[in-house]
């Protein structure tokens, strides 16, 4: 069985030392150069011939780390790997997975193509912002539920009357999921945004009397939606409400809106870094989840263990 050697992206390196860490193999030797002008020109100064490489990096904003990573994967195919993974914890540019207006670009199917072409044989990543988005890939998709952390988190509060809500209704899948795991009730806010990043309008569909709500998403952003949601479901009775969001984006005035919304608090996970920290803001971290993941890709294991389904696990 070919050698594991795991890599670590310029953007991800504070999580892929807890990922290799939790494997129980260093991380491998490799440097980033950049032209005056901003190029990147990654290389590996360890041999990866004939191992089975797993390539980490997250895409979010800038440019240059989806830029880096393609480097990198088409760095180790010319240095001979057996066979190339990606991990990407966080992937960016899901949320352009189809066309919602005239004349835009699908982002998601793009990225998902450019990652190909470079040379990966194989993606891992963590909760994508439609499930579907794995359809757009020609190479295998192990996707990864952020449900395996925050469920065992959420249990340990033991809230008396746990009612979970979607922040809108795409989400409802995600959320129902949640609810059918601990068995209980789920509500549904219904929003409206005139542009990205702006919420016209919001309805919510359910009861929360007297309720521990806990709002579900894949991803936080301007943290407007969870903002604007939490508000309305305390004006409906709730007694307590709390965020869980595996991708912590966090833009714009996001810390200001989380600090000063309804939330009790906000549960993320370190794919992003988070750009400063908040009260309000707890993180779990995914490396135990994404290590026992890449142990398993290599032995050639089902991944069925790292996925919550209300009979095992927990």
């Amino acid at each position: 069985m070919a050698d594991v050697k795991i890599f670590s992206g310029t953007s991800t390196f504070y999580l892929a030392e807890k990922i290799a860490h939790n494997y129980g193999k260093p991380l491998g030797q490799m440097e980033v150069l950049r032209f005056s002008d901003g190029e990147i020109t990654p290389y590996f100064t360890e041999s990866v011939r004939g191992s089975h490489v797993f390539l980490i990096q997250s895409t979010f904003a800038p440019a240059d780390n989806l830029m880096e990573l393609l480097l990198m994967i088409d760095a180790a195919r010319r240095a001979s790997a057996k066979y190339i993974t990606v991990v990407i914890p966080y992937f960016g540019y899901a949320r352009q997975d189809r066309k919602d207006r005239p004349r835009v670009a699908i982002a998601a199917k793009l990225v998902a193509n450019l990652l190909t072409a470079a040379g990966a044989q194989r993606l891992m990543t963590c909760d994508l912002h439609a499930g579907q988005i794995q359809g757009f890939f020609d190479i295998p998709v192990d996707h990864l539920d952020g449900s395996y952390i925050f469920v065992p988190y959420l249990r340990t509060l033991k809230l008396e009357r746990l009612v979970f809500a979607s922040p809108d209704v795409g989400g409802t899948k995600r959320t129902r999921h949640f609810a059918q795991l601990m068995g209980v009730d789920m509500v549904v806010c219904d929003k409206h945004r005139g542009r990205a990043n702006h919420v016209e309008s919001m309805q919510l569909i359910g009861d929360v009397e007297g309720a521990d709500v806990v709002l579900v998403d894949d991803l936080i952003d301007t943290g407007g939606t969870l903002s604007k949601a939490s508000s309305l479901i305390k004006e409906k009775g709730a007694r307590s409400v709390r965020a869980i969001c595996t991708h912590a984006i966090l833009s714009g005035n996001a810390f200001e809106n989380i600090e000063n919304s309804e939330l009790e608090e906000l549960v993320v996970t370190d794919t992003i870094p988070l750009k400063r920290e908040s009260e309000k803001i707890k993180i779990i971290g995914v490396a135990s989840m994404l290590a026992k993941g890449i142990r398993k890709v290599h032995d050639n294991e089902s991944i069925s263990s790292l996925f919550i389904n209300g009979k095992n696990n927990y």
